[in-house]
């Protein structure tokens, strides 16, 4: 009887185990279901918020939410910069080196362009993989932009994000530069270390797409570092990250530089410059006080660079005090499509002093802005064989989000141009086009997303171009394309422009116009303003030709000869 009883005991706490274990199981289950239309587990998130974990967000998109409390609590701990899932955690120093696993596998864009998808490469991940998570398709508050931006050194709690409050001194600098076997690409290193005032805030991002064993490597020194420490490339090396391609690897600019926007890593500021450049003395403290004269947040600092050649000693010193703005643009052909090119800039001393003037475009070979520009501008990773155009799509793509472009006052570097005594060395440089045999064809598709993003190919159909990630790499929501074409004289459907915009930007016209609606917060000109919601440019002369006409027309003449 006993033992019956003691039996039927065990047998009933088995059968209570086994419960109690497919209940938990089935709370599991139950739980790990995909939420309705993603709507997060709210109770779960907000702990996170409050115990500083990391909130994931979608990859492809801001994360959806079920109801507008759900948005609005997600934008307000945006804008309030509390989330840390969104914006990481300010560092410095810090390199690519240091980070084992933060790389990404992704199917080389020119192959997979041609129907190859087994070219893998690996990439360094985004520092902010979604830009869409930061400007929000609207207009950022100034209080998110001071949250991305380093300071060489910390505040008292030890954070290194300290927006406007970091003196000028200690705000990092990151330049990025794309080189195709440039056996200069290790000198302009070098002058952006030595001629900075302040180089131990200065990170140097380089894409090198070389032949191994018969290009020399741009952090390669010329001299052994232990027989010659104090070389720039030895001194500074820990501050010089280099991201290697083969060269036959190389598609062009824009997926070089689309992998060196990749490279970025919080600094304060962002520079872009090609690989043959030779800096001023104090380039670092001239530039940033040029970024912040204009008291605009949005600023992007953008030119062609003057020559080399008799503009700059051997000290570093400017010799000349005018500069290129950017202003005289048209359309020309090529790839099966028409686009916009940017022509030869007038050159000369500035009309608007004190600050850096506006214009309404932006030049790839030089560009200097806060680093927020990077996190929502960047370059297209689906633009393979990409050369004209790339500065169209950067520049129109930047104006919707709300930045605006400046002419710097001075010139901080100078470039090496395939001219006078340059000329033959420079002509020996090969280009990326080398390899255009392999990938013939995927520069016609690429040119027709480009154009189609920025929508200036209406007369396309949506469906004959590659909309993969397009959000990502796309538009913002603060103004229109279609503003900007109609506001600087630009007709994409019969592919014109109105002539002789230098002669409203380069006389200080635009900027003396439009400067006045800056926004009280600094985040940018505000286009809405009535002033220039109704303001569209139209040729002063009317089509007559006029001495500039002139001036490009001889310029054309010498390049042919």
């Amino acid at each position: 009887m006993t033992l019956s009883k003691n039996n039927n005991r065990i047998g009933l706490f088995l059968i209570a185990a086994i419960l109690s274990l497919y209940t938990i199981a089935l709370c599991a289950s139950i739980w790990h279901l995909p939420s309705p239309i993603h709507r997060r587990r709210r109770w779960v998130e907000r702990m996170k918020l409050r115990f500083g974990g990391r909130i994931n967000l979608s990859t492809t998109g801001i994360e959806d939410v079920a109801d507008a409390e759900d948005a609005e609590d997600y934008d307000d701990a945006l804008q309030e910069g509390n989330i840390s899932g969104v914006i990481p955690e300010a560092k410095w120093p810090i390199s690519i080196r240091d980070e084992d696993g933060n790389f990404d596998d992704v199917v080389h864009p020119g192959h997979k362009a041609k129907g190859n998808p087994d070219v893998i490469m690996s990439v360094p991940k985004f520092w902010i993989d979604n830009p869409v998570s930061i400007h929000q398709n609207k207009l950022m508050t100034r209080g998110l932009a001071m949250k991305i931006g380093s300071c060489a050194t910390s505040d008292a709690n030890g954070n290194h994000a300290r927006g406007d409050s970091c003196p000028v001194s200690e705000r990092t600098i990151y330049v990025a530069i794309a080189s195709y076997r440039d056996y200069q690409c290790r000198d302009t290193v070098t002058s952006i270390f030595e001629r900075a005032k302040f180089p131990e805030r200065v990170r140097v991002g380089v894409v090198d797409q070389i032949v191994d064993g018969e290009d020399g490597p741009c952090d390669a020194p010329y001299e052994p570092c232990s027989v010659n420490p104090e070389q720039m490339l030895c001194k500074y090396k820990s501050q010089l990250d280099v991201y290697q391609v083969d060269a036959p690897l190389a598609i062009g600019p824009v997926f070089a530089r689309h992998l060196g926007h990749r490279m970025y890593r919080g600094e304060y500021y962002y520079m872009q410059s090609d690989a043959h450049v030779t800096f001023t003395r104090n380039w670092d403290v001239d530039i940033i006080s040029q970024q912040e004269a204009t008291k605009n947040e949005m600023a992007v600092l953008s030119t062609y660079l003057s020559d080399v050649v008799g503009n700059i000693d051997k000290n570093g010193k400017s010799l000349i005090n005018t500069r290129p703005i950017m202003c005289n643009t048209d359309y020309e052909s090529g790839q099966k499509n028409k686009y916009l090119r940017h022509g030869s800039q007038p050159e000369a001393v500035p009309t608007i002093r004190g600050t850096p003037q506006l214009e309404p475009y932006w030049a790839a070979g030089y560009s200097f802005s806060r680093g927020h520009f990077v996190v929502n501008v960047p370059y297209d990773f689906y633009q393979p064989m990409i050369f004209q155009g790339e500065e169209m799509s950067i520049g129109i793509r930047g104006f919707s989000i709300g930045y605006d472009f400046y002419a710097p006052e001075r010139s901080v570097c100078f470039h090496h141009y395939a001219e006078g005594k340059n000329k033959k060395a420079r002509n020996k440089v090969p280009h990326y086009w080398e390899h255009t045999n392999i990938y013939a064809g995927a520069g016609t598709k690429a040119m027709y997303r480009l154009l189609g993003v920025v929508h200036m190919n209406p007369e396309i159909d949506r469906n004959e171009w590659d909309h993969t990630e397009e959000s990502k790499y796309g538009l913002g929501g603060v103004r229109t394309p279609e503003q900007f074409y109609s506001t600087f004289g630009i007709d994409v459907l019969h592919k014109r422009t109105e002539q002789h915009l230098c002669r409203f930007v380069e006389t200080g016209l635009m900027h003396k116009n439009f400067t006045p609606f800056l926004r009280k917060d600094g985040m940018g000109i505000d286009y809405s303003a009535e002033a220039i919601a109704s303001f569209k440019f139209k040729d002063p002369l009317n089509g007559e030709k006029g001495s500039e006409d002139v001036d490009d027309e001889n310029e054309e003449e010498e390049e042919e000869e």
